[in-house]
């Protein structure tokens, strides 16, 4: 009989731990939104429509918020080139969470970032921005082969405006 008491007792005293502990607990996962193939292909192929309405050949990445590569296409006559850089300016948009043209600015020598340049797979050059809607990240959109980063965020621009009602939260 001292014994159940005992395990009564004890049981009784726990119960408001283990009841505050669950309450307390933060939430173990959480949900995010991602671009479908579909809406990264129409991205894609609208910044590579851009880029051929103003006279360049290039190669165009759209990769989801961690930098995985969902599309990457290549007009017949862009730099063999192009194939890696595209990829590496929408890796570059995602992982730093920035376009890779205020990236440029904030790495240049002299700079407290200026060493990221070196990091693998950092491209510091215009032409990378993020596909964001509802205040989340959903990937990203690198394109390469128009001349200077300025002409490469106008097309990457046009792809994330083809997308931009189809994403709204």
């Amino acid at each position: 009989m001292h014994k159940l008491i005992v395990r009564v007792r004890f049981a009784l005293a726990t119960l408001p731990l283990l009841c505050t502990g669950a309450m307390a607990a933060p939430d173990a996962t959480y949900s995010v939104k991602l671009l479908t193939p579909e809406a990264a292909l129409t991205a894609a192929q609208a910044a590579m429509a851009f880029c051929r309405k103003a006279g360049h050949q290039v190669a165009v990445a759209v990769v989801d918020r961690s930098g995985m590569v969902q599309v990457l296409l290549r007009d017949r006559f862009a730099g063999a080139h192009t194939l890696d850089i595209a990829p590496q300016k929408a890796w570059t948009a995602a992982s730093f969470r920035m376009p890779t043209t205020t990236l440029a600015i904030e790495t240049q020598a002299g700079k407290p970032m200026s060493g990221i340049r070196g990091a693998p797979g950092v491209m510091a050059i215009g032409g990378g921005l993020l596909i964001e809607a509802g205040g989340a990240v959903l990937g990203a959109i690198g394109v390469s082969g128009a001349p200077g980063g300025e002409a490469d965020d106008a097309c990457a621009k046009a792809g994330i405006k083809a997308i931009a009602d189809a994403i709204e939260f």
